[in-house]
């Protein structure tokens, strides 16, 4: 397909403009005019690019792009690595933070529910809300996520307390905690910890999990990855860049 009719779709898809973000969200770097296989990753690193060049990838489609706000602009070090061998290959980049996060069909959030046998009945702005089947320990709980993401998570509180409601927003939104407490959840998971954080769950009474930035939105990007390539025919795959954060 054309990378124009690429990214007007995932712009209708995904609607960044709902959002105010930290990076622009669509095409950041253009590339070859035809696109026959995508590339999904959760972070555009150089790792990414080289693989997907390996996979002969004329797209790559992350949830981490470039052009963060804040960052330094001069284009030298890495981001003039980087770039130059997007633009050397002709490989397109796209990039979609918060809306990825938010969709409730395909979205990071959704997804990871999803992985951890778990149905979103309602969302509060960002965070995404579930319940149990049944009731079980905090310990059991965080216990079925090592399994889920093979990623042993940090877990604040008490590891015997029964809970049922959950809470999740992925990456580093560890500062939704007080609305997901306000939400009346038992457990909250996100991907990152702070030190205030624990002090919220604690003083709040619920509890919380950082079960990984890296692991907790791989979900949402392979789930439009292979959207993508159910509705249009082309080529797609996920390449895993292995993170411990």
């Amino acid at each position: 397909m054309k990378i124009d009719a690429l990214n007007n779709y995932l712009n209708v898809l995904l609607q960044p403009e709902r959002f105010s973000d930290y990076c622009p969200n669509g095409l950041q770097v253009e590339g070859k005019q035809e696109i026959n296989k995508i590339v999904t990753g959760v972070t555009a690193s150089m790792d990414l690019l080289q693989a997907a060049l390996q996979a002969n990838a004329d797209a790559v489609l992350v949830h981490h792009g470039y052009f963060w706000r804040g960052e330094s602009l001069p284009i030298t070090g890495i981001k003039k690595r980087r770039l130059q061998f997007l633009l050397q290959y002709e490989i397109n980049l796209f990039a979609y933070h918060l809306p990825l996060d938010a969709h409730t069909e395909l979205g990071n959030n959704v997804m990871l529910a999803k992985q951890l046998d778990l149905k979103v009945t309602k969302w509060a702005e960002m965070l995404a809300l579930a319940e149990l089947r049944q009731p079980q320990t905090l310990q059991t709980f965080a216990a079925h996520i090592e399994a889920k993401l093979k990623r042993k998570p940090q877990v604040i509180g008490d590891c015997q307390k029964s809970i049922k409601k959950i809470a999740i927003c992925t990456g580093a939104a560890q500062g939704y905690i007080e609305q997901a407490a306000g939400a009346g959840a038992d457990v909250y998971i996100s991907g990152e910890i702070s030190e205030q954080t624990v002090h919220i769950a604690r003083e709040t009474g619920m509890s919380y999990i950082s079960a990984g930035h890296h692991a907790t939105e791989r979900y949402g990007i392979q789930a439009l990855g292979e959207h993508l390539a159910q509705k249009f025919g082309i080529s797609h795959e996920f390449i895993d860049i292995d993170n411990p954060v």
